[in-house]
């Protein structure tokens, strides 16, 4: 937003640094000084007194915060008090520049507007970032806890390519096991043929063969021997259908491909719904012959230590990395009858994405319960040679469960996406004939989609990653609160207020001096570009979620106490409406990154 003039400074400060000999940083780093009745920017010169210091090049005996602010002294001195700027100041090693008020306020809010859907986006980088997400496992039908996995990727998908990431989104949903094969089983044996014909119908149909099926392989208390025996018969039977897939039997490859084929139509359908659009698939049954190549491999280097027959394959990751304290274990790649696991396919994947896509960053969206397994697997890329693995990145992420309890796939306890999605589209109709009933017919359902499905995606990434959540639809659709809902009206009035003025005058300084409320909301949209660039870095949306909330908020409360259309003067008038224009801006690039609608009306 102030490039130019940092562009200028910083070329001051680095000729400073030749001048005098001093060693010079790859970057200068500089930091917002909060309005205290004026905004600033601020560096410092600690870090290069304390390396001047271990280099013997400073005078002998002179303290580090000494020297620090002799620099500050000496540059404040030379850049004077360039354009743009009240004063220039050296305090205790850190030189601090601040801004003229108006200067600041009426340039954040031409840049908004001047920028508009691209204001806060990044520079370009040259890393690309691979973002694996939205996988769950075919044959089951798209839950809460999916739902929360979908968004945490979409979302920071979405902040590492604004950032200026190159962005690859890539989902690996796993379609074979022994799980898998249970619900073909189950449809062969008692249900062949009588499958419902709705996408989303049919998609919870096999979810109600696995629970089904669950309970048939589940031994009873007090269980007859005639229930044991039917019990290992039907267990016989699908290990026997799982035998004829891996041999590649025409009829049992017929049957899984058209049953995947039900799952994947309806996860198909919901990302469209979520506004996911994934780049790559990647699916577990194509990787397995690869694998298995990966693991001779893997022995041929050395990382791998081959106990066959007696043993498996494994990988003793600390004695490799030549730790002496037990942290990464021992891994098992290969079982002893050569069939391959988790792990064997996750390497096989990693390496695709490498070599074929050239990722430089690889970042999985998987449950926190795999941190010590995802560790385990960075650590045998690392050994493996891929310099990649020092920056594959675990965004873990808690459980979500209901009021009641957790949910569980196998008892049937779950909180299907669709059903969630359904009563919250209801209950938002309902709130809109009660509080907006001269909506038009046509704008209800798009409104109630866009806040129901807002309500939602807030939910989910307003709490920690990694912390546990428990869903309560009450509560994720409440106006009030710190809710989708609440951002969402916050841009909504921001587009009344434009609407019934008729338009936006033309950007000009802004003049006057600016309310409490107007700092803070001038305060929070110029932080929107660090704040893209933090939670992309940081890798956690939480950061944008809560800007978003922060910002609302402030707009919200620069609603109801300060007069716009109403203003005293024309300028003011004018001023104001432009700096509502920048909030609303600012509103719907932040969610737009959060995968939220910003609807007009509500």
């Amino acid at each position: 937003m102030f490039n130019r003039e940092r562009d200028r400074l910083e070329a001051i400060i680095r000729n400073y640094y030749a001048e005098k000999g001093l060693p010079e940083p790859d970057a200068i780093q500089w930091n917002a000084i909060p309005f205290a009745g004026e905004w600033g920017i601020s560096t410092s010169f600690f870090q290069l007194a304390a390396l001047e210091a271990r280099r013997g090049a400073n005078a002998p005996g002179t303290p580090i915060p000494e020297r620090a602010q002799q620099i500050a002294l000496e540059i404040a001195d030379r850049i004077g008090v360039p354009a743009g700027f009240s004063h220039v100041e050296a305090v205790k090693g850190y030189l601090n520049l601040y801004y003229l008020t108006s200067e600041f306020t009426s340039r954040v809010i031409s840049t908004v507007l001047s920028e508009g859907q691209d204001f806060g986006r990044g520079m370009t980088k040259s890393e690309r970032v691979m973002v694996e997400y939205a996988q769950p496992n075919t044959h089951h039908s798209f839950h809460m806890g999916h739902f929360r996995n979908a968004i945490l990727g979409e979302t920071l998908s979405r902040l590492v390519e604004f950032a200026g990431f190159p962005t690859i989104r890539a989902s690996y949903p796993g379609d074979i096991g022994l799980g898998v094969i249970t619900i073909i089983w189950m449809y062969q044996k008692f249900y062949f043929g009588q499958e419902p014909q709705g996408v989303h119908e049919r998609g919870q149909w096999l979810l109600k063969l696995y629970v089904e099926a669950s309970r048939l392989f589940e031994p009873k208390e007090n269980e007859s021997p005639q229930e044991k025996a039917l019990r290992e018969t039907y267990d016989a039977e699908r290990r026997e259908l799982y035998r004829k897939w891996d041999a590649g039997d025409p009829e049992v490859r017929a049957l899984w491909k058209m049953t995947r084929e039900w799952s994947l139509e309806e996860l198909r359908v919901i990302l469209d719904m979520l506004d996911i659009h994934i780049d790559v698939w990647f699916f577990e049954s194509e990787v397995d012959q690869p694998a298995k190549a990966i693991v001779e491999e893997l022995i041929q280097l050395g990382v791998a230590d081959d106990e066959r027959p007696e043993g498996p394959v494994i990988v003793r990751i600390d004695e490799k990395l030549g730790l002496k304290k037990e942290k990464y274990r021992t891994n098992v790649i290969l079982r002893s009858d050569g069939t391959t696991l988790y792990l064997t396919k996750d390497l096989a994947l990693a390496k695709e994405k490498f070599e074929k896509y050239g990722v430089d960053r690889s970042i999985y969206v998987i449950d926190v319960r795999q941190s010590l397994y995802m560790q385990q697997t960075f650590k045998i890329l690392e050994l493996w040679g891929f310099k990649q693995a020092e920056k594959c990145y675990h965004l873990g992420y808690g459980f979500v469960s209901l009021p009641e309890g957790a949910m569980s796939a196998r008892r049937g306890r779950l909180a299907l996406f669709k059903d969630v999605y359904d009563e919250a589209l209801r209950r938002v109709l309902l709130e809109i004939e009660q509080k907006n009933p001269d909506l038009a017919a046509e704008q209800r359902e798009l409104v109630a989609s866009q806040v129901g499905l807002g309500a939602l995606v807030y939910a989910m990434l307003s709490v920690d990653n990694n912390k546990d959540i428990v869903f309560d639809i009450e509560s994720a659709l409440n106006f009030d609160g710190r809710t989708g809902p609440y951002i969402q009206n916050a841009h909504v009035r921001a587009s009344s207020i434009i609407r019934k003025a008729g338009g936006l005058p033309e950007v000009a300084p802004y003049e006057g001096e600016l309310t409490n409320h107007e700092i803070q909301l001038v305060e929070l949209i110029s932080r929107f570009p660090a704040t893209v660039q933090q939670a992309a870095n940081e890798y956690r949306p939480l950061i944008l979620a809560s800007y978003a909330y922060d910002l609302a908020d402030a707009f919200h409360s620069f609603y109801h106490a300060v007069p716009v259309l109403q203003a005293e003067t024309e300028q003011t008038r004018a001023s104001r409406l432009l700096l509502v224009a920048a909030a609303r801006q600012t509103l719907a690039n932040a969610l737009r990154l959060l995968d939220i609608a910003a609807p007009d009306v509500m």
